[in-house]
C-alpha cells in the first residue's frame, strides 16, 4: 500500500504562498497529498525552473561572532577542517573555510572548493524523481517493477515511494556479504540494479523503515529509464545547469572533477583517502558540490522553484510507519524523500526547539551536514574533508543555526 504522510515536518508558510489555481488548500500538517491536476502542477514547476536568484559575492563573511570565534579556535587546534556557510534567505551571514584542500600538495582550502557530499546527495535523486512526476513521466505510486525489468517476484509490492522513504525492505549495500570488497570496486548503475535483485527482502514493503543506500541506487536507475538520459546527465540538465551550479556534478567515472582530498584520523595521523569510489553509491552519494552551490540549491528547493507544492510536500513529509520506535529515547526523525526532519537542537545544550529539514553525509574522507529551518529560511552548511569529525560537524551546524535564529548558542552536545 502507498502510505499517505501523517505530517509534513516542514513549513506551511512556504507552501501556502505557492498555492494557486487548481491546487486545493492545504490545512495544517495533513492533507498535503490531496488530489489535483498534475499537468497544472507540472506547468507551474516548469515556469519556475529557470528563475535563479542572484548569487551573493564569493567573499569571506563572518557576521556570526560566536561561530567565528569557535571555528577559529577549533581550526587552530586541528579539530576542524572544511567549510561553513550560514544564510538567512539569500543573505549570507557566515562563509569561511579552514585547513587544507590537499595537504600533500600544499593546496589550501578555497571558498569554492568542491566537496564530496556523500548521503547529502540523496535529496538530488529524490528531487529528480519528483520532478519527473511533475513532468508527467512517472508517479511515486508506480510499482518499481514497471521500471525495472526483469523484476524479482518479491518486489511486486514495492513502489517508488518505498525506495525514497527507506521502507522498501531491500537490503542495504552494507548489509551484504563481501561489502568490504564491493566498497572499493568500481561498478555501473546497471550492475548495481542486478546485484540488488539477488537478495530477498528484509521486511514487507512499508512495514518498517531502515536506511537504505541500495534503494536510492534503484531510484537513480528509474530516473534513467523515465527520462531517457544517464542519471548524471539528467541532474545536470534538470537542476545544475538551470540553477547555475557550475561547481556541482555527479562523479560516476572515477575522475577527480576538481574535488578536494578527503582524510581520516588514523593512529598514524591524518591520512588521505584517495579511493572514494562513489560509483557504488551512484544514486545515494555521488554528487559533489560547494558551499555556495548548495546554498543556491537549498534556496531553490525550499523556495518553490524546483518542484510543485504537491511534490515538495511529499518530499518533506514523514513516511515512516506509525509504529516506528523512538531513536535513542527521542521521537524518531521524520523520514522524507532524501531528507529528514527533526528538532536537532534538542541534542545540544542549551537546547532549542526549531524543526530542521536536513541530511548528513559521510563517505570516503568526508563528513557533512546541510540543514534548513523553514520559518526564518535559515540555511546552515557544514562540509568537512575529515571523515572522523561527526560530532564536530553536528555541533558547528547547531551553533550556526542557533546564532542565526537568535537562540542561545549551544556549548555542549546532549546525544
Amino acid at each position: 500500500m502507498f502510505h499517505v504522510p501523517r505530517y509534513s515536518g516542514g513549513h506551511p508558510r512556504l507552501v501556502l504562498a505557492l498555492i494557486f489555481g487548481g491546487l486545493l488548500a492545504l490545512a495544517g500538517a495533513v492533507g498535503w497529498l490531496s488530489a489535483k491536476n498534475p499537468m497544472h502542477d507540472a506547468a507551474l514547476a516548469a515556469s519556475r525552473s529557470d528563475k535563479t536568484a542572484p548569487r551573493p559575492p564569493l567573499v569571506v563573511v563572518e557576521n556570526l561572532p560566536q561561530l567565528a570565534q569557535r571555528l577559529n579556535r577549533e581550526a587552530a587546534a586541528g579539530r576542524f577542517m572544511g567549510g561553513v556557510l550560514v544564510a538567512k534567505g539569500d543573505q549570507v551571514l557566515f562563509r569561511q573555510v579552514y585547513g587544507m584542500a590537499n595537504r600533500e600538495q600544499g593546496q589550501a582550502m578555497q571558498l569554492n572548493s568542491r566537496f564530496r557530499l556523500a548521503s547529502v546527495s540523496k535529496q538530488f535523486t529524490a528531487a529528480a524523481i519528483l520532478k519527473l512526476q511533475d513532468d508527467g513521466k512517472l508517479r511515486i505510486e508506480d510499482p518499481v517493477c514497471k521500471w525495472i525489468q526483469p523484476c524479482p517476484a518479491a518486489w511486486a509490492q514495492i513502489r517508488i515511494h518505498h525506495l525514497l522513504s527507506h521502507t522498501s525492505g531491500i537490503p542495504d549495500l552494507m548489509a551484504r556479504p563481501a561489502w568490504g570488497l564491493g566498497r572499493v570496486t568500481p561498478i555501473t548503475l546497471d550492475k548495481l540494479t542486478e546485484d540488488s535483485k539477488l537478495y530477498g527482502l528484509q521486511f514487507t514493503p512499508g512495514s518498517k523503515v531502515r536506511y537504505d543506500n541500495a534503494a536510492f541506487n534503484l531510484a537513480a536507475a528509474i530516473v534513467e529509464k523515465s527520462s531517457g538520459q544517464p542519471f548524471a546527465s539528467y541532474l545536470q540538465s534538470a537542476f545544475f545547469t538551470p540553477l547555475g551550479m557550475k561547481d556541482t556534478g555527479v562523479d560516476l567515472d572515477g575522475g577527480d572533477h576538481g574535488v578536494i582530498m578527503g582524510y581520516a584520523n588514523f593512529p598514524g595521523g591524518l591520512t588521505p583517502q584517495p579511493n572514494a569510489n562513489v560509483s557504488v553509491v551512484a544514486g545515494a552519494g555521488a554528487v559533489y558540490s560547494t558551499l555556495d552551490d548548495l546554498l543556491v540549491w537549498n534556496r531553490a528547493l525550499h523556495g518553490g522553484r524546483l518542484l510543485t507544492p504537491y511534490s515538495y510536500a511529499q518530499m518533506i513529509a514523514d513516511h515512516a510507519p506509525a509504529d516506528t520506535p523512538k531513536e535513542r529515547g527521542r521521537p524518531h526523525r521524520a523520514y522524507g524523500y532524501g531528507v529528514f526532519s527533526n528538532r536537532l537542537g534538542q541534542q545540544v545544550t542549551p537546547a532549542f526547539e526549531d524543526r530542521q529539514i536536513y541530511h548528513t553525509g559521510s563517505w570516503g574522507g568526508f563528513r557533512n551536514l546541510v540543514s534548513y529551518q523553514p520559518e526564518q529560511a535559515v540555511t546552515v552548511i557544514v562540509l568537512s574533508n575529515n571523515y572522523h569529525l561527526r560530532d564536530q560537524v553536528f555541533m558547528l551546524t547547531q551553533q550556526g543555526m542557533a546564532e542565526a535564529l537568535g537562540r542561545p548558542v549551544p556549548t555542549g552536545l546532549h546525544r
